[in-house]
This record gives structure tokens, sequence and C-alpha cells, in this order.
């Protein structure tokens, strides 16, 4: 993967000549970088930074639900909450005696994050060093290894060097156990003697540690690689002013940031000389306040920019944050004991980049993907969400109880991100000027039940074709059980008939994933198109004598529209405003993942079934028309509510001339993952004057008083003329639900 950021050229390193011999034209680009760089620091001086505190529920929060988030973290240790939204400290607690003002926190390895990242970062920015160069320029001994010289910056700062970690194997780590060692410092040879500093731990990861696995073709957590990162750093500020990290991000961040010298210590509190290099730990050993790390996630939330001036250059920020196509955490050896650095059922070890964890893909399901963080043992957290405008800082011990097996990040997730995330009510839009009011519970109509999905759409013919996943359909029920089931629907609410539609060509058997399920049916011009889901993404398929055989195009969606639905217009797409057909799908390659964002396809009407003839939204123009590709790679979103994306239905409501986009919003589960929204969960629905938007929030709750189902959708069969009566069609209680509503303005 390329990134559109500057690089030096590679072909200049081949003629590198070792830094210890020093030209004329050298000497002059040193002290002109000097004097640059010392400028650049002196004109970092800002007005000061305080922060101003506000109620949750003024920032879209619910106070009742951090509370309870609170109350069971000081149950496991936590002496220090921070969470910042907008700029504002919507929460803060610290445990007696943890206060800021009167103690710091130990960091651990989020020391990775604040000290080793934030230093490589400004090195970068003050064109110290390059993040793809080679490791060897800064390391001259490293130069005749074959092995060592191809370790670049980036593998030693996101953890792909190769070099061994510092810790015990597995049989070891029994053998310490069992008779109660410590686990770091009576290790033998050179990695007790790293974590003991009775020697230099910087030669130790230099001259000691082995590279293990070829360099930047698997990751591998490594202290004694972020001890190295922590050398080259140290190396480039060989010709400044620095004369070690600590004195640089004191001066280069810290300080221009509002960050006092009492808030932070670093390093152990200690300096390593070798080879006239001072060199000061990154890799743990700092100490900092609640809100001193914070002032480090705001400066990365808000791209290196402080109070309007640019202490890094934002386009470094995201590229030290954003993952660059390098090796991901693997699995974990079975019975391994060390899972705490694999990806596991029990570990949702994230991705990294350079001194930062990213959820790109997803690992912590309930958080959007655009968060990123830094973390150490004990469970210290920074979090940065750029897509909520939010930091949350954790501080203190063991979230586990002694007795519980979760990994290091299931722990976060289950005790700080997900309860945190789910403390977020508001709407992802503003609120619409019609509300939406629900029949009583009670009167909900239920059928089908045992099946799920339903999509729907009102066929030429007046009646309403569906399909349904993991059932047997309406009664008679099917003999065996499908994943994918095609039923007539007949009548208006109350008053339905449902009918099994058999097709060998049509339907499928699998149960969950393994199985194919319509996600979106449509009829157009007397043919049934549906697409199909749980293909690696999307398919589409088509039936000309409803619904009885079925063909299948001979291409898919393969990239995103991994759920993807139909607009649905009026019967047979009467009242479409314009000749097409509209895709919706959250921007995911499945349908069993949140996504951020929703994205959207559009085909001329008479030509669905050819797949270059479909364009792909883009954006809006200057004045706010919708602009399109026929590449799927420059798809932008076109709805976003970060981290709870999902499945959806959307209709056009032909009385209020309105687009209404229904959408489940899953919740967290206690136990990680997520809680079956077939029976409980939140339900949004949005309104649009256009099918891009931009929208507005009709109904929000992210707890409805039933569960809402995999997909919720409103037939536009079941919509009252004048628009303001209608029916939700929803697969709540794993079944075929029908509830009334009614819509005012």
């Amino acid at each position: 993967m390329k990134f559109p950021f500057m690089e030096p050229d590679k072909n200049q390193y081949k003629s590198l000549k070792p830094r210890m011999f020093i030209t004329w034209r050298n000497v002059i680009t040193m002290l002109l970088c000097t004097f640059w760089c010392q400028a650049k620091v002196a004109a970092q001086h800002v007005p000061d930074f305080q922060w101003k505190y506000a109620s949750p529920e003024n920032h879209g929060m619910s106070a009742k639900k951090l509370d309870s988030t609170l109350n069971i973290l000081a149950e496991r240790n936590t002496k220090k909450l921070l969470i910042v939204k907008n700029d504002k400290i919507v929460y803060e607690w610290f445990s007696p005696g943890f206060e800021d003002s009167k103690k710091r926190h130990y960091t651990a390895s989020l020391a990775k994050a604040l000290v080793s990242g934030m230093s490589l970062l400004a090195a970068i920015d003050d064109d110290y060093i390059y993040l793809d160069e080679p490791a060897c320029n800064f390391v001259p001994v490293w130069k005749t290894d074959k092995v060592k010289s191809k370790i670049t910056i980036r593998q030693l700062a996101d953890h792909t060097s190769g070099i061994l970690d510092a810790q015990a194997t597995e049989k070891e780590s029994r053998y310490l156990k069992d008779n109660g060692l410590h686990h770091h410092f009576d290790l033998p040879g050179w990695r007790g003697s790293f974590w003991k500093q009775d020697n230099n731990p910087f030669v130790m990861a230099r001259d000691s540690a082995p590279v293990v696995h070829e360099p930047g073709t698997a990751y591998r957590y490594s202290n004694p690689g972020i001890a190295m990162l922590n050398y080259v750093v140290t190396a480039s500020l060989t010709n400044s002013k620095w004369k070690n990290i600590r004195e640089y991000l004191e001066k280069r961040v810290f300080e221009p940031i509002g960050i006092d010298k009492k808030e932070y210590s670093i390093g152990y509190g200690r300096v390593f000389g070798e080879s006239d290099l001072q060199l000061v730990s990154g890799w743990g050993g700092g100490s900092f306040t609640a809100r001193a790390v914070a002032r480090i996630g705001r400066l990365m939330l808000h791209k290196g920019n402080w109070q309007g001036r640019q202490i890094i250059d934002s386009s470094l920020v995201e590229k030290v944050i954003r993952y660059s196509g390098t090796a991901l955490p693997h699995p974990a050896p079975k019975d391994s004991i060390l899972r705490g650095y694999y990806r596991t059922d029990t570990n949702s070890q994230p991705i990294t980049t350079p001194g930062w964890y990213s959820n790109q893909d997803g690992v912590w399901a309930n958080v959007p993907r655009d968060a990123f963080s830094g973390a150490g043992a004990g469970g210290q957290h920074l979090m940065v969400i750029p897509s909520l405008n939010m930091l949350i800082v954790r501080m203190g011990g063991d979230l586990n109880k002694a007795s519980e097996t979760d990994g290091f990040w299931l722990a976060a997730e289950k005790y700080i991100f997900n309860p945190i995330m789910d403390a977020i009510l508001e709407a992802p839009y503003p609120k619409s000027d019609l509300t939406v009011e629900f029949a009583p519970k009670e009167t909900i109509v239920r059928m089908a039940e045992g099946g799920d999905n339903w999509p729907s759409t009102w066929a030429d013919d007046g009646h309403m074709y569906t399909a349904y996943g993991d059932g047997n359909g309406f009664l008679p029920k099917t003999d065996i059980k499908l994943s994918l089931g095609l039923a007539r629907v007949e009548g208006n609410p109350p008053l339905l008939k449902g009918y099994n539609t058999r097709s060998r060509s049509g339907e499928s058997v699998g149960q969950g994933r393994a199985g194919t399920k319509a996600s979106g049916i449509l009829m157009v011009d007397g043919v049934l198109y549906m697409l199909v889901r749980n293909t690696q993404n999307s398919k589409l398929m088509w039936s000309a004598d409803y619904g009885n055989t079925w063909q299948e195009a001979n291409w898919k969606f393969d990239e995103s529209f991994g759920c993807p639905t139909f607009l649905n217009y009026g019967k047979n797409y009467q009242g479409a405003i314009d000749d097409y057909v509209y895709i919706y799908s959250h921007d995911e390659d499945s349908a069993y993942n949140h996504a951020d964002h929703q994205v959207l396809a559009r085909v001329k009407k008479n030509h669905i079934k050819d797949w270059s003839s479909y364009e792909y939204f883009t954006g809006y123009d200057n004045v706010k028309n919708p602009t399109w590709s026929e590449d799927i790679r420059k798809r932008k979103s076109v709805f976003t509510n970060p981290g709870k994306s999902y499945r959806s239905g959307i209709t056009y409501n032909e009385g209020l001339k309105k687009f209404l986009w229904c959408q489940p919003v899953r919740l967290s589960s206690p136990n990680g993952g997520y809680t079956d929204v077939r029976f409980k969960g939140g339900l949004g629905i949005f309104e649009s004057d256009n099918p891009w938007g931009p929208w507005k929030t009709v109904f929000y709750t992210r707890q409805w008083d039933v569960g809402p189902g995999e997909t919720v959708s409103i037939p536009s069969k079941w919509i009252s003329e004048d628009g303001r009566t209608g029916y939700l069609l929803f697969s709540g209680d794993d079944s075929f639900s029908v509830r009334k509503f009614t819509i005012d303005q």
C-alpha cells in the first residue's frame, strides 16, 4: 500500500557515507537545520490551554451509564479515569491519593506511545530521520550484519523488526510462575539484564537480542526493538542542540502543549551513555498525570495542531496512526500461556502503527475504525477517537481479577471501551422536523417464528415478496431449515398471510455465516432482483417468475458492500425520482462487522445486471450536488455513525417526499462482542430529500423497547397515501415482526 506522503528516494541510502565523516556541506546543512528547528520551537509558545468541564449530557453522553462504568472500574484497580469530548472534560475521577495534583501514575508500555512514538514523530517532522530508512544508518555496527542491516525505522516502531523480546519462553514462564520468581528480573542472560538494567539495556538490545524472523514479515512485540528505536532517534539528534530524547520531548512537544515538568517523568529517571549518545528508555519507565497524557492525546486528535499552532505536521500525524500494510498480529499457538501477545478469541490484539495501536480493521468491534491507542501493562490506556472528537485515559492496576483469564485487550474492551461507547446516546445527525410514534409493543404482529432478515419489495401483482434467513418460513413450514428462503406476503397489517416460495435455484442451506442470505430485494419492470450476502462479499440474482426460478450474475461485489440493500419505491418501482436503482451497504466486507460509514452505489434500472454500468457515490461538488465514479475504490461515505453503522433498509415515502432509512443499532455485550439484536438493541430512522442525503434524525434510541432484529425497513406498500401512517417490518424476536407507527411534523 502506498501513501501520498513525501519520502526520500530509496536510492539515496546507497550513497550515504558513514555519519562520522562530516563535509563542509554537511556542516552548513546541519547549522541551517539547527537554526530552523530552534526557531520552530521558539515559535511554538502559544497561549495557555486550560481544560474546561461540561456535563456528559451536554455532549451526548449518559452520566448514569458513565457512573455505572466507573463503579466497575473502581472495583478493578482503576486509579485515574478521564474522558474528554469536544475538548471538554465530561468525566474525571481519581482514587483517593491518586489525584493528579498529588501523584503521577506509572505508564508501563504506554510510554511506547507517549515517549517513543512522540519523539519519533517529532524527529520525522524535523527531518532528522525518515520512517522507512534503514536503522543501520544510525547503528553502524548493524551495517555488516546481513539481517539487522535490513531493519527499518518503521519496523522497530511497529514491532515487525523480528528482534526477540526480552520475555520468557513458554517453558520458562511456567517455571518462573511455579517457583515464585519474577517474570522479568529472574530471566537468564541478556533478557534479565535488559530489565534489571545492571548493564546498559541499549547495548543488550543492539548486540545481544537476536533477530528471529526476516524483518517486516511478521508481528512480534519487542521491548528491545523499541529500545533500538530510542537509540536511532537519539543518534539522529547528534548534530542538533538536543542531547537526548528527554530534553527533546520537553522542549519540542511537552512544553509547547502546556505539560509542566512536574507532571511527568520518563526513562526510569536514568540516562545511559554509549558512543557519545545519551540514551533514555522509552519502552517503559514513565510516570504521568492523567491530564498530561490527555494533552498528548489532544495534540494527536487535532493532527499536531495546538491552539492554532502546528506543532507537528498534520500529514505526519496521519502517517503514524494509520495502518501501512505491515505484518498483522497472528493467532496464538495452541495451549500458549503467552496469549497476550497474539490475537485470539480472548485477546483482541490490534494492529500496530509506529508507536501506536490502530482499530483500522475493527478488532474492537464497538469502537470507531479511526480510533488509535497507546497502552501499557496494568491497563494503562490512552485512546484517541477522531470521529467522536474524544479521548479516554485510564490508569491503574490490572483490570482482570486473579481468577479471570481474559487477555489484556479483551479486558480493556469489556471494562473500558465498550461501556464508554455505550454511554454515547446522541444521534449521528441533527433532529428532523418529523417525529415518529410507535403503537404499543403489545400490538406487534409476529409471524414465521424462527426466521430473520426479511428484506421486502412491492411487486406488480400487488403482493409483497420477501426472503428470510435461518428459518422454516411461514406456516406450513418448510421441511428443512433454510439459510435463504423465499416467500410472498398478501394483505395489509394486521391481516396478513404468508406463503413460502420453494425454489431450488434460489434457496440455500447453511446456518449463520456458513449460509448465503438475502440482504436486499427489489422489483423493477416485473423482474425480482435479490442481493445475496455471505458470498465474499455479495452477489446479484434475479427472477422473472416471482421467485420460482433464479439466475445469478457472473460478477459480485468483492470490495465493501458486505450487506447491500436496495432503495425501494412504490409498486413495481413506481414513483422513482429518476431512472436509477440505488444500493446501500455499511462499508464492510462482512455482514457481521460494524463500520463507521454507509456507502452507496447506483445503476440505471435497465442495466442492473451489467457490472460495468455501476457508479459509486464519491461526495459532493462545490454546489452540493452528488458526484459519482465507476471506480469503487473512490467511494465515500454517504452516512456516518462511527462504530455503529450496520445493516439497514431504506424506502421512499411518496406522501412526505422523504427517503426513510431504518438502521438497527447493536449494543455491546458485558462479555465482549454484542448482545443479540433480535432481542435487545437500538433503532435509528433517518430522513432526507435525496437518496444521498443530507440526513436528519427522525428517531434514535440506543435501546428500543423491543429487539429491532438484524434488519429493519418500512415496506412502501404499507405506507398511507399522505405518508403519515405506516408499518415497520423488522426481525425482532427472530420473527416476521410488524409494528404500526405514525409520523407527525
